[in-house]
């Protein structure tokens, strides 16, 4: 006799996070996987924003997850449908002061790769 046998089916991303400091799901570099000045400068600001997550009252933290995705954009899409998600960056790196310096040099750095 056969044993029945279970099947899950998962429509979607299907994520398992454990440990401390999770920012969610890094989409940083898929769309700028063509764009290597892009792509660094995404990964560049990506690393910023997870250094001062500790630094981050808990709606800018959840900013911060939101832009992720926009920042897998591509160059034209970023410029398109990016601008307030980076400006938001922009606020919350602001906000925090000096220890979020580098989160401003780094969004600066990536902005400066956008169409104007």
């Amino acid at each position: 006799m056969n044993e029945p046998t279970h099947h899950s089916t998962y429509n979607g991303s299907v994520i398992h996070q454990t440990g401390d400091g999770n920012v969610g799901i890094n989409y940083g570099s898929v769309g700028a996987a063509e764009d290597p000045a892009l792509r660094a400068a995404v990964e560049e600001l990506t690393a910023e924003l997870r250094r001062v997550l500790a630094h981050l009252t808990p709606d800018q933290t959840r900013a911060v997850e939101e832009a992720l995705p926009v920042l897998a954009l591509d160059r034209a899409e970023m410029a398109r449908r990016g601008g307030l998600t980076l400006a938001r960056l922009g606020q919350i790196a602001a906000a925090v002061g000096p220890v979020a310096q580098p989160v401003g040099d780094a969004l600066g750095r990536l902005l400066a790769l956008l169409p104007q």
